[in-house]
């Protein structure tokens, strides 16, 4: 996190952990709209005339259909289709992309692709102190938004540029935007929401994202999924026309081949202590003694506990017998995913 924007937060009473999770006296939001700090995440900036072609070859979906107007969900696999990171590919501006990701992803994925660019004309920086990320959640988000920006985002075009600042509208039970932008246009961005929405922990934004069935990938979990395993076939995050990426034999092979053994789903988590990515999951159903599955993420719910992606065998979700870590853990209250699983 840059300095500046660090002594800014902590000048409105935000906490910050050393990987950039922003924390306020509201954990959640007083108001109907939260505003919430995203400097968690991290961006990658993309330019170059080769840049299309270079990404084209190392993520799971079609980069070549990416307009200006458009976000994409993608993920980079290892040679065996294994995720090593996922996230959000989008423009800011017409030669310039971005690649946002889990800010403790970032260093290996960049130093990854950064391996492969040889002679190509591609430059790939990290841009997280640059570029400041902040977030807006709530019923009211787009008027409030709206009333400050001239230029805001829709379901169908969910990029939008508004002077320094890029606005990008992501999906979730409620309305949700992202505003990326140098830090003076940001501060002043920033001021004018917290009239209007309670400045909230950065948790609460992730927690949208486990609510809306979006995996992330943190360290603990790298190498440990094949992209169908997280849904990301069912959230457009893999092209299955495009040409050849790494990984992709493995992922096609299993797209092909019949029923999954193991998928990602929602649940909730009774207890006081927050989970974490990569953490067991037991079942009394699980094939040979092996672990059930995993959290993939987990963040803390309004009502208490903890909401969670997990990815689980699925003998043992249709058995509703999932606790974590062990046979003594807490069992998982397990909850519906806005989208469908398809008929397989």
């Amino acid at each position: 996190m840059h300095n500046d924007w660090k002594l800014f937060l902590e000048s409105h009473a935000a906490s910050i952990t050393n990987d950039g999770w922003v924390s306020f006296e509201q954990s959640q939001p007083a108001t109907e709209s939260a505003l919430c700090d995203l400097s968690h995440l991290g961006l990658i900036r993309i330019t170059g005339k080769d840049s299309v072609d270079f990404l084209q070859g190392q993520f799971t979906n079609d980069i070549t259909a990416l307009t200006t107007q458009q976000c994409q969900l993608s993920a980079c696999c290892n040679p065996k289709g294994h995720i090593l990171a996922n996230g959000w590919f989008f423009y800011r501006g017409d030669d310039e992309m971005l690649f946002q990701l889990p800010g403790t992803t970032l260093p290996a994925l960049l130093k990854r692709l950064s391996m492969f660019v040889f002679r190509a004309a591609v430059k790939l920086t990290d841009a997280s102190d640059e570029l400041i990320r902040i977030g807006l959640v709530g019923s009211h988000a787009r008027e409030q938004l709206g009333q400050i920006l001239p230029n805001l985002p829709t379901a169908s075009q969910p990029v939008a540029q508004a002077g320094d600042l890029t606005i990008v509208q992501l999906p979730g039970g409620v309305s949700r935007f992202e505003i990326i932008g140098p830090q003076p246009s940001i501060k002043k961005i920033w001021e004018a929401l917290a009239t209007v929405a309670t400045p909230t922990n950065s948790r609460f934004w992730a927690l949208q994202d486990i609510r809306a069935g979006i995996p992330a990938i943190y360290p603990a979990t790298v190498e440990a999924f094949i992209p169908q395993m997280v849904n990301m076939q069912l959230l457009n995050g893999i092209s299955f026309s495009k040409g050849c990426y790494c990984g992709q034999e493995v992922v096609a092979r299993t797209q092909h081949r019949g029923t999954l053994k193991r998928r990602m789903y929602l649940a909730h988590i009774n207890r006081n202590r927050q989970p974490s990515a990569g953490d067991e999951l037991f079942s009394h159903s699980a094939a040979h003694g092996k672990p059930a599955g995993v959290v993939v993420d987990a963040q803390p719910a309004p009502e208490g506990g903890f909401d969670a992606l997990v990815m689980v065998q699925t003998p043992c979700f249709e058995a509703d017998d999932i606790h974590l870590k062990d046979a003594a853990g807490e069992k998982l209250e397990l909850r519906t995913l806005p989208y469908a699983f398809a008929t397989d």
